[in-house]
């Protein structure tokens, strides 16, 4: 390898630079500028990527294989009352050694990481392959114009990524003690049962949706989808809202409303209880003779990366970097990894997630340093193994 004169980024007052721009989804307030100016300073080819007002970003350097990706996202959550917070939620406040701030864990302290590592592995020269950075505004929100579209994009262009990290904060304890390579499916339901509005006293003039709904429910709440998935536990379907909205004592409803998520393992695909949901509202149906009307939502299939090189070679790197060995976890919620597994192996690997998206939202300086030198770790480990 040669040298090359690339600077070496700061970790720490580059996340504080990030928490300074109140990038709530789906603004962007200029914290992909920084991102952009700072990689193309690193030797990156950056291109932006708007869709439909979302800033996205995909930025590579090198054209040999492999090309290892790093995704993240940009855009951060409300941050709820702003006198709660301790500290100014963007004004990225270091406090005992700490950092406040909306994004300091989820997770613009990531993106601050990796770009560190990266600059640290370039000042010892080029890499034996390529880089590359997916940078999205639009993961927080209904990530439907952020990685979703710049993956279609890529893959309809043959862009190949032979792997990628995110870093969401993965972290469950201690930093490195967990690296996520699945995450269960996720697909929100709606459903609508239509009366007809009457006086409770004429009953036979009115048809009443609520016990209709009630039934449909319950029938739906008491199935047991599965037993789990090898890696995952069992899928499950919670009913979030049940919504009549009327006011009046003496007044049989027009209407009952429901909404439901259901969290899914491998055992199933989204079309799949799409269909099964609307088998069962078509039998309530039929049996009530009262119309059922469903609207479905689907954010992602189940994935899962199974372990083998890529997934060893960061678990060794984390190891080598923290002392402690990551155990491959596939709980949480969803993220962007699952736009992205269409296009590569991924998996998640970033700080310790106790306080994203609460007020006082904080992590300690010394593990946004400690989480570039795992990165660096990292990159140079899969590279050496390629």
């Amino acid at each position: 390898m040669s040298a090359a004169p690339h600077p070496v980024i700061d970790p720490v007052e580059l996340t504080r630079d990030l928490i300074r721009r109140p990038s709530v989804t789906p603004a962007d307030e200029g914290t992909m500028d920084i991102v952009e100016r700072l990689l193309t300073g690193l030797g990156f080819h950056c291109r932006r990527m708007p869709f439909e007002g979302v800033e996205n970003l995909y930025a590579r350097r090198g054209a040999a294989s492999p090309n290892l990706c790093f995704a993240g996202h940009t855009d951060v959550v409300p941050t709820g009352a702003a006198e709660a917070w301790t500290a100014g939620p963007f004004e990225a406040e270091v406090r005992d050694g700490v950092l406040y701030g909306r994004g300091a864990v989820d997770m613009k302290s990531g993106i601050a990481a990796w770009i560190a590592a990266v600059s640290r592995v370039l000042a010892g020269g080029d890499p034996p392959g390529s880089l590359s950075f997916l940078i999205t505004g639009d993961e927080e929100g209904p990530a439907l114009h952020g990685t979703k579209r710049v993956v279609e994009t890529l893959m309809a262009e043959g862009e190949v990524i032979d792997a990628c990290v995110v870093g969401e904060p993965s972290s469950q304890h201690a930093l490195g003690d967990t690296i996520k390579i699945g995450r269960r499916g996720s697909l929100n339901s709606w459903i609508t049962v239509h009366g007809k509005q009457g006086h409770v006293a004429y009953p036979d003039r009115a048809a009443n949706p609520a016990p209709v709904i009630a039934r449909l429910l319950a029938r739906l709440a008491d199935h047991r989808l599965d037993d789990g998935y090898q890696g995952f536990q069992p899928s499950n379907l919670e009913i979030t809202t049940i919504d009549i909205g009327n006011p009046a004592a003496n007044v049989i409803p027009a209407e009952a409303r429901a909404r439901l998520n259901i969290r899914f393992n491998p055992t199933h695909t989204g079309d799949g209880l799409i269909a099964w949901l609307n088998a069962v509202a078509g039998e309530a149906q039929a049996e009530s003779g009262l119309r059922v009307t469903l609207e479905h939502l689907c954010s992602g299939d189940a994935f899962l990366t199974e372990p083998g090189p890529f997934v060893t070679a960061v678990q060794d790197a984390v190891e080598a970097a923290a002392g402690r060995r990551p155990e491959a976890s596939t709980t949480g919620g969803t993220s962007d990894a699952r736009f992205i597994r269409a296009m590569a192996p991924v998996l998640e690997l970033g700080l310790v997630g106790q306080t994203m998206h609460q007020v006082d939202e904080r992590v300690p300086v010394s593990e946004i340093e400690a989480l570039a030198e795992i990165y660096r770790r990292v990159i140079v480990t899969i590279f050496d193994r390629a």
